[in-house]
């Protein structure tokens, strides 16, 4: 079996209408999340978190706000990137708005690791 890291990007003004949610909200918008869990079974490992605040560092170890609309991960373990993709088919970020998109990365495995 093979890992897969999902990305999940969004632009920052759809990031916006999520900042505040009441408790109901949080609820109702993470319905469809656990749906589409509860589709991908024991193949996904990790649901993940959203991801706030990120920051880009190059070698000089300077911060600077990154601009690359990462906001969420999730990491999938089948047998190919086929199979990855298709537990992807009806997932809730991209069916949130025209404007967002996931990105599907193999994990590489490291030697003797």
């Amino acid at each position: 079996m093979k890992k897969f890291l999902v990305t999940y990007h969004a632009p920052a003004e759809a990031l916006k209408q999520t900042e505040q949610p009441s408790e109901e909200e949080m609820k109702e918008g993470m319905k469809p999340w656990m749906q589409w869990a509860e589709k991908c079974g024991d193949k996904l490992v990790d649901l993940g978190n959203p991801l706030v605040n990120g920051k880009n560092m190059k070698s000089d170890g300077k911060l600077k706000d990154s601009n690359r609309q990462v906001c969420g991960f999730s990491i999938l373990q089948t047998e190919n990137m086929d199979e990855a993709r298709s537990l992807m088919d009806g997932h809730p970020h991209l069916m949130w708005r025209d404007d967002c998109e996931v990105e599907i990365h193999e994990l590489m495995p490291l030697p003797g690791l």
